[in-house]
């Protein structure tokens, strides 16, 4: 002890020990808080991240849907008419040209 006072020695001595014990364990304490608070954090990223795979996954399988619905509402002619207007498309896109070409005075 550094002077002498009315309390005994035993009893200052206990106090300055809890108190060394106390100011010893602070860093290992604090480094605990913070090792907690990381797991909590790696734990909410985690959970974000398959929140956000799932939500990808009803938005691909949504698309994926209405890629078929757009597929199947396609009207298909029948395997030997599928080129059935083109010669009257042709011909009529003839005839505009010739008409074109006699206003022209060719």
């Amino acid at each position: 002890m550094a002077f002498p006072t009315a309390v005994n020695d035993q009893i200052t001595d206990a106090i300055a020990q809890a108190n060394v014990k106390v100011v010893a364990e602070a860093p290992a304490m604090a480094m605990g808080a913070i090792y907690q608070t990381m797991a909590h954090s790696a734990g909410i990223l985690f959970e974000n991240a398959v929140s956000s795979q799932q939500q990808m996954t009803a938005l691909a399988q949504s698309m994926a849907n209405m890629g078929v619905m757009q597929i199947y509402s396609l009207d298909t002619p029948p395997s030997g008419l599928a080129l059935a207007g083109v010669p009257d498309n042709l011909s009529s896109l003839l005839a505009v040209l010739q008409a074109f070409r006699v206003r022209a005075g060719t």
